[in-house]
């Protein structure tokens, strides 16, 4: 299904975004793109837009914690042309590379139902099927690994979430997981700077294959 800029299927989500808009008039609050080229071989799913990054800048990862750690490694590895991604016009390329969500809007408390996730898969499926045999798709955090299996009509079961670990699909893609780049799981280190470049050292091995 082709994303819909103006989407209310969620009613829920809907409502929340309207009273977002009505608090912070200058806030993007609108179901958020995806970033980057429909082709590119390299997909970041992520799980929904923050508050105050991609439901103010209208670009996912862009405003908020957990946009710093990402884009700086995707610059680092090449699939970015800057390493701060500050606006939705700020002139920052991603190289081969797409970022998404599972679930377009903003939830309340940054946690969508079981019920919008399968809503809104819709669109991830159809980001998913635009990509070429051989790509890699990154998930972060479990959500968006759960997301991407629905997609695929694939049973959880037999592709269970870990960090770094590398499921292959029947599909030809392969899917990598990694912990979400939050600000909660950077400052308990359950997710360090090293171990999130590894995984970013595994998606360009994988990318080369």
């Amino acid at each position: 299904m082709k994303f819909k800029p103006n989407c209310k299927d969620c009613p829920r989500l809907a409502g929340f975004l309207k009273d977002v808009k009505y608090k912070h008039p200058d806030y993007f609050a609108k179901p958020v793109p995806a970033f980057g080229a429909a082709r590119a071989r390299f997909l970041i799913v992520g799980l929904a837009p923050g508050m105050h990054g991609a439901n103010k800048t209208g670009r996912p990862f862009t405003g908020d914690h957990a946009g710093i750690l990402l884009y700086e490694t995707l610059f680092k590895y090449g699939f970015a042309s800057k390493p701060v991604s500050e606006s939705a016009d700020d002139k920052l390329k991603l190289k081969n590379c797409r970022i998404t969500n599972a679930v377009k809007c903003l939830p309340p408390e940054n946690k969508p139902s079981t019920d919008e996730v399968n809503k809104c898969n819709a669109y991830l499926k159809t980001e998913l099927e635009a990509m070429p045999e051989g790509s890699v798709i990154l998930a972060l955090g479990s959500i968006a690994h759960k997301a991407i299996l629905k997609s695929f009509d694939l049973k959880q079961s037999a592709y269970k979430f870990g960090h770094h670990v590398v499921h292959e699909l029947p599909n030809g893609l392969r899917l990598l997981d990694s912990y979400h780049c939050s600000r909660y799981n950077t400052q308990t280190k359950r997710l360090t700077e090293e171990m999130f470049q590894q995984v970013f050292v595994t998606a360009q091995t994988l990318l080369v294959k």
